[in-house]
């Protein structure tokens, strides 16, 4: 028995280094599995994605199999640090590094560019998403009948576009999405396919949403690391003095929070209708269907100093809420009352508005603002 735990006890000692205390892949804390051929800790998640790549890499766990020393030794010669240093070398800075809460699409890509085909050691098989042009089919989901159909879409760098096209054949697009107000966020759940990707832009400053799918995980990802290359260009022109650092959280972003509430209009005397809520930064829409592809209205929450509040609870004179849990949006024109379903939804929404209140608002904004003003 003292021969198995020698390894053990290496094995334990190992994880206390510096870069193993955390998933190679995903940056979950304390790992408990390994790649003994690739020479990294990683999460029980990530392991499962290795277990499909058995060609690259074979993972056992730290603590439950037994390890020969010259595995170990393996272990203590690599480690974390040293495999980032190798299969991460020549990461674009608009590429998505994935971390344990995102999607299983994104998590398994990223581990198959890095050790199956070694993108970020030659940059030549970047080309798919680094080359400021790409085109192809994507299912899209139909505006009006919720089918998926095969369509063409274009990706130029040089036009400052994403555009899609109804048939192959036809000249015009039927969408132009102007890369400068693009926005792409994977929504597997919502959208009802593992690789379900949602893409948002601005069309006469409101907010338009497209849903899209391609059999392939790699395509949909190569999509999406395409777009935010795209978005980094853009911004690298726009703002010249901005760092790499400032620009790459611009380049897309998931939604603050999403979900059912109930909502009154303006008189709060229309009773209260259950609408699906998207919190997307400064931007709260509202939605009769969660894949509707316009938003039925867009509320504007501005911050603290311009006199936006949340408050818990509603006036105690509203009528017509289903739903107990109530939250009142204070602006400069009027309040916003909501309901929720549960509380723990309630303290969620709450701190989501919180967030976007406490925070300064940026000099665009305001313009923002001013055009949400003026909405009928």
């Amino acid at each position: 028995p003292m021969a198995k735990e020698k390894p053990k006890k290496a094995l334990q000692e190992l994880l206390q280094r510096p870069g193993n205390q955390l998933c190679a892949d995903c940056s979950a804390p304390d790992p408990e599995w390994a790649s003994h051929t690739l020479g990294v800790f990683i999460c029980l998640n990530c392991s499962g994605i290795h277990r499909n790549i058995p060609q690259v890499s074979k993972v056992k766990s730290v603590r439950l199999d037994s390890w020969d020393d010259a595995q170990v030794e393996f272990m203590a010669a690599n480690g974390n640090n040293v495999a980032k240093a190798k299969y991460e070398s020549k990461i674009p800075p608009f590429y998505y590094k994935p971390t344990f809460s995102d999607c299983q699409l994104l998590r398994d890509q990223w581990i198959r560019a890095k050790y199956e085909r070694k993108e970020f050691i030659y940059t030549e098989k970047q080309e798919p998403y680094s080359a400021g042009y790409r085109e192809g089919l994507l299912w899209k989901r139909g505006r009006d009948n919720g089918q998926f159909l095969s369509r063409k879409f274009v990706l130029s760098e040089r036009e400052g576009a994403l555009k899609y096209f109804n048939k192959n054949d036809a000249k015009e697009p039927k969408a132009v999405m102007k890369i400068e107000h693009l926005n792409a966020t994977f929504q597997p759940a919502k959208i009802g396919n593992p690789h379900g990707l949602q893409i948002t832009y601005l069309k006469d400053n409101s907010t338009r949403n497209i849903f899209v799918y391609h059999e392939d995980g790699k395509e949909t990802v190569d999509w999406f690391n395409a777009i935010r290359a795209a978005r980094f260009h853009y911004l690298q022109v726009a703002f010249p003095g901005a760092s790499d650092v400032d620009l790459v959280p611009k380049l897309s972003r998931n939604y603050l929070k999403e979900g059912y509430m109930e909502k009154t209009g303006p008189k709060q005397t229309e009773g209260f209708k259950k609408r699906w809520f998207t919190m997307d930064d400064r931007r709260l829409m509202y939605f009769k269907d969660p894949l509707d592809a316009f938003a039925r209205g867009e509320v504007f929450i501005g911050s603290t100093e311009n006199s936006y509040k949340v408050l818990q609870g509603l006036p105690p004179s509203t009528q017509g809420n289903h739903w107990q849990y109530g939250i009142t949006i204070v602006t400069p024109d009027r309040k916003f009352l909501f309901a929720c379903e549960t509380e723990s939804d309630q303290l969620e929404w709450i701190a989501a508005f919180q967030k976007v209140i406490s925070r300064p608002m940026l000099p665009q904004e305001y313009a923002v603002e001013a055009h949400f003003k003026h909405k009928p």
